[in-house]
Formats: C-alpha cells, sequence, structure tokens
C-alpha cells in the first residue's frame, strides 16, 4: 500500500515537473523581455488581507512564498509522517540516513565556500548562502528523470530536503532574525496543542482542520516565524488512523486533496515568481567573480561532497541504510540534485548581504546561486538517468500500480 500512494504521488509529480520548468523558462524570459519592470513591479505590489479587525499585509511575492507555498510545506509534512509511520522511513535506519546526510550537506558547503573565500578574497559572510536545498525544484528535477527510479530515492531526498530547510530557518533565526514575537508563538503552539490532543479523539471534521490551520499560519506570520516550519509541525499532528465513523483517515485525504493543486498551481507560479532574473547589463567580471565562484562551487562541489560522503559513512557504520533497492550511483545522482540551491539560497543571500535587490553584490550572488543550483541540476540529471532503470522492483511497482 505505502509504495502505491507513492507511485500515485510521482505521477502526479511527473506531469507537474515539466509545468514548473516550464514556469521557470518563463519567469527568465519575462524577466528579460519588455514586461520586465511590470513583472518585477507587480511581485513588489502590497496587497492587504483583511477579516474584521484582523489586517495583514505582504507583496504578491511574500504571499506566493509565505502563503500559498504554506500548502506545499504541508503536504510535504503529510508525506513525510505517512512515510515515517507506515512507509519507506518506518526503519529507524533509513531515517537515520537522510538526516545524517543533511547534516552533511549544511556541513560541506559551508567548508568549501569558505576555504574558497580564503584563497580568491570573496567575503567570508556568504558562507551560509549555499547550505540550502531548494526542495521544490529539486524535486521538479528528480520527477523528470526519476521514471523507472526507486521511489525511496524521493523519500530520501524528500526528507532531506525538509531537513536541510528546518536547518536553514534555524540558521535564519541564529544569524539574521531581528526576534520573534514569543507570545504569538506561544498562541500558535497552543493551538498545535489543542488540535494534537483533540485529534487523538479522531472525531475533528475536516472543516475544523483548515480554520486551525489558517489560524496556525496567521499567528505564524505575525510571530515573524517562517510558515514552511509552522506547516511541517501541523501536519506531524494530523491523524492518520481512520475515522471510526468513515474509516477515512484525516492524513490521507489531505494529500489526495491537496496535492494535485501544489503540483499543478502552487509550485509553478512559486517557480514564475522567484525564478526571474534580470541579466541586464552583466559583464564578464561580475559573472567570474569570487564571490560567484564560492556560491556556485559550495552548492555544486559542497553539496555532493556532504550528502554523499555522510549517507555513505552512516551505512559504513551501520547508522543508517542506503534506499531501499537503490545503487550507490543512484544515490550519488541524488546527492548531486541536493546542490540545487535556488530560492532558499537567494533569500539567505539577500540576508547575508543587506542593501538593495539590484545591487552588484547581490547580482553576484544569483550568479553564483544559479550556476550551482544549473550545474547540480543536469549533473545529477545525467547521473540518474545513466543509472538506468531499476529491473525486477522497478517493474513489481509498476504492476502493483492501480
Amino acid at each position: 500500500m505505502a509504495r502505491r500512494i507513492t507511485l500515485n504521488f510521482l505521477k502526479t509529480e511527473a506531469a507537474s515537473g515539466a509545468v514548473l520548468g516550464l514556469a521557470a523558462m518563463a519567469a527568465m524570459i519575462v524577466a528579460n523581455s519588455a514586461l520586465g519592470h511590470d513583472y518585477f513591479t507587480w511581485l513588489k505590489s502590497v496587497h492587504p488581507l483583511q477579516l474584521g479587525p484582523l489586517r495583514l499585509e505582504m507583496t504578491i511575492s511574500e504571499w506566493i512564498k509565505e502563503g500559498l507555498m504554506a500548502l506545499f510545506f504541508l503536504v510535504v509534512g503529510l508525506e513525510i509522517k505517512y512515510e515515517i509511520l507506515r512507509g519507506e522511513l518506518s526503519d529507524p535506519r533509513k531515517l537515520a540516513t537522510p538526516v545524517i546526510a543533511a547534516a552533511g550537506g549544511m556541513l560541506a558547503p559551508a567548508a568549501v565556500y569558505l576555504l574558497l573565500a580564503s584563497a580568491t578574497g570573496a567575503p567570508h559572510q556568504g558562507w551560509p548562502v549555499p547550505l540550502a536545498t531548494d526542495i521544490a525544484f529539486a524535486l521538479a528535477v528528480f520527477a523528470l528523470v526519476g521514471r523507472g527510479l526507486p521511489s525511496s530515492l524521493r523519500i530520501f531526498l524528500l526528507t532531506l530536503a525538509i531537513v536541510d530547510d528546518l536547518g536553514a530557518i534555524a540558521l535564519i533565526a541564529l544569524l539574521f532574525s531581528e526576534g520573534v514575537n514569543w507570545g504569538l508563538l506561544a498562541w500558535a503552539l497552543g493551538v498545535v496543542g489543542l488540535m494534537a490532543a483533540a485529534g487523538a479523539r479522531r472525531k475533528i471534521p475536516a472543516p475544523f482542520w483548515v480554520l486551525s490551520f489558517a489560524v496556525v499560519w496567521w499567528l505564524a506570520v505575525e510571530a515573524g516565524l517562517s510558515t514552511s516550519l509552522s506547516s511541517v509541525a501541523f501536519a506531524a499532528i494530523v491523524p492518520i488512523t481512520p475515522r471510526d465513523e468513515d474509516l477515512q483517515s484525516p492524513l490521507k485525504e489531505a494529500m489526495h486533496d491537496l496535492h494535485p493543486w501544489v503540483a499543478f498551481l502552487i509550485l509553478p507560479l512559486f517557480a514564475f515568481a522567484k525564478a526571474g532574473v534580470d541579466f541586464g547589463g552583466l559583464d564578464l567580471a561580475e559573472a567570474v567573480s569570487p564571490l560567484v565562484i564560492a556560491v556556485a562551487l559550495g552548492l555544486f562541489l559542497g553539496k555532493q561532497i556532504g550528502v554523499f560522503g555522510a549517507a555513505a559513512l552512516a551505512a559504513v557504520l551501520r547508522i543508517g541504510a542506503k534506499p531501499s533497492h537503490s545503487t550507490w550511483m543512484q544515490l550519488y545522482g541524488v546527492s548531486l540534485l541536493c546542490g540545487v540551491g535556488f530560492t532558499m539560497s537567494l533569500f539567505i543571500g539577500l540576508l547575508a548581504f543587506p542593501g538593495a535587490v539590484d545591487s552588484p553584490v547581490q547580482t553576484e550572488v544569483k550568479l553564483g546561486v544559479l550556476g550551482g543550483s544549473l550545474l547540480s541540476s543536469l549533473a545529477g540529471a545525467l547521473v540518474l538517468a545513466l543509472a538506468g532503470r531499476r529491473t525486477d522492483f522497478a517493474e513489481a511497482d509498476v504492476e502493483e500500480a492501480p
């Protein structure tokens, strides 16, 4: 049953991966066309949400990142919970591997960046930029080339990217946060705790789950907490056990209902909003500056070394295990995909080098992130394509799919 649910997700993502790629390409084209000014103006335009005395103002870009993407992280959190309790990650050693690999995938890029910064004169404060994996784009590339590969590899990538993202969020809070509203955060935790206790009784109607998630989301935004973190926390309390009255699992229902919207609407819109970079006025000196090289190689070299090295070490020490039915070459291909930093790396770049988004240093950060992400995605796709399909296990999975 676990394989069937994962295969259904992969079918949707295989189709949506192409849509996501087209959306990213469209953003690059629009950003460098006569419509570029209107595109960036639209993303920066402020739009309020008023519900009685409650009012929230964010730009279009922020609504997409903090609003719509909260649903993406909710779905990801639900799937991770399912895999931990019923699927691939129910084996503690297989759960340990992506967690350990995520740690290696944060330490190695920082080390590569700092070594290059010392050798070339790049600013040292940029070391956090290559630490993050862009879960949406990494999964999209995997979906495009992952047909016939073990579904356990996708679960490995998904889990690693979540741990990586949580680590990046913690790093942002530690290094760059101007402070969290702890009072509102306590209210959000209170709502999560209340729903967790009530959900254990398995009798909460779906509208109350929706309302509770909206309340937690609102409190998280107002508290200054990343909605990705609050969404994953909320997903952890959604019951997986079927309700007595209709034998339906709230977790599986939510996964089924939300995933198509996330795959075909939210992620492409996110890609369109974040992939647009204006290359006008770019010169060769900026393209090969020390900062560009340090960020790009931090993502491309650091991620593959850290992720694959840590996963291999965990397997050798028997504290972890290679994803089911996968080969080391396939795992290396997935490790390469972890170097797709993109949106989170760009966001950290804005924090590490404060100032205008179109300043020279920000242009160099964007070039480094785009270069490292492109190299990682192309190399990862090539390695996974060369790794080929599984034989017996792939055929068995396909036969089980409805």
